[in-house]
């Protein structure tokens, strides 16, 4: 039986992706999450605990889902002094991965990017770590996340704003990206290439835009907004001017464009994933309104950090190169949010049938 691991496994896209690959597959998963931002997979993982193993969980019948609770950069510190660590420590019988989904990061919303950047800059030891594990290691394949962040800053202003096309990113005549954390993925971005070209690994780079889904904490912008309109908030407070955009992308079509990526591209090559469509959070709000049916005054707040103005993607590369395209349109995604977050409140108490 073949045997993937996620890091950051408990976060929004890692536990997407730990239930897409339990659902599509019959291998086993193993996920790693220190929880400081994920959910404890009882929460989730749709599948009863049927042991424990020291700190591991394993859960479903088949024992096909393996969770230990831990900070990813010790369990590469641990494989550092041991390569054979998950047998000799839990006995889980792996000789060598197939897929690894390198989701552990420093992560926050825009409070975080620009409130503490230098804790944003730990992502550097902890992907430096992962690409010299997976050198020595050299599973099947590699998927490394970057982000929509490392596009240089100087092309998403309110007067200089174009759709970013990978070819933006260009080792050789480099741009300013994204505060620290736009930094480190480009760095991550930049190992991926050494270690794919040098130790013959097979990795694919993603530039994630703005990703969001049904089960977002409100911790995200959108299921915050939707929340908000939800209780139809009036006036509609928004970060900034409200005029800013971005492209917001289902978590579904993001896994889909993940899974043809890893097909096709071996090499370290990094691909957008979005819309390609500049989404204002005004008119977010507009549209969440209007499914609350109430069309309040939007109230800027000017003292709030926003980021770049305008954050969106060309996605024509990935259409010509890998065949793939979006199906979920932001109406109908944002549906599933609204909806998905009045379904929460009314379970919490907070909302009447």
């Amino acid at each position: 039986m073949k045997t993937h691991l996620i890091s950051g496994g408990c976060g929004f896209v890692g536990r997407n992706m730990v239930k897409r690959l339990y659902k599509k597959t019959n291998d086993r998963i193993l996920f790693i999450d220190n929880l400081s931002v994920g959910t404890h997979p009882s929460n989730w993982v749709g599948q009863p605990l049927k042991r424990k193993v020291k700190e591991i969980e394993i859960y479903g019948k088949d024992e096909r889902l393996i969770f230990l609770e831990s900070d990813f950069l010790k369990t590469l510190n641990n494989l550092k002094k041991d390569s054979n660590y998950f047998n000799t420590e839990f006995d889980l019988g792996i000789e060598k991965f197939a897929d690894v989904y390198h989701f552990a990061a420093i992560v926050g919303g825009r409070a975080m990017i620009d409130g503490d950047p230098i804790q944003v800059a730990l992502d550097l030891s902890i992907d430096a770590e992962f690409f010299y594990w997976i050198s020595r290691h050299k599973p099947d394949r590699v998927l490394y996340p970057s982000s929509s962040a490392a596009y240089p800053v100087s092309l998403q202003t309110e007067a200089n704003t174009i759709q970013l096309k990978e070819s933006d990113i260009d080792f050789n005549n480099m741009g300013q990206p994204d505060m620290t954390y736009g930094w480190t993925k480009l760095t991550g971005e930049f190992l991926a290439k050494i270690t794919a070209k040098h130790y013959g690994v097979n990795i694919t780079c993603i530039r994630p835009f703005s990703g969001y889904g049904e089960d977002q904490d409100y911790s995200y912008p959108t299921p915050a907004i939707a929340r908000r309109a939800v209780f139809k908030e009036a006036p509609f407070e928004v970060w900034g001017s409200g005029h800013q955009g971005r492209d917001f992308v289902h978590i579904d079509d993001v896994l889909d464009c993940i899974e043809v990526a890893m097909e096709k591209i071996h090499d370290g090559t990094a691909i957008n994933i979005g819309q390609g469509i500049l989404t204002s959070f005004r008119d977010l709000i507009k549209l969440f309104c209007e499914f609350a049916d109430y069309s309040p005054e939007i109230k800027p707040l000017l003292d709030k950090p926003v980021g770049v103005y305008s954050r969106y993607c060309d996605m024509t590369w990935v259409k010509e190169n890998l065949g793939w395209e979006p199906k979920i349109s932001i109406k109908e995604g944002m549906k599933r949010v609204y909806d998905a977050v009045m379904e929460r409140e009314k379970q919490l108490g907070n909302l009447k049938d």
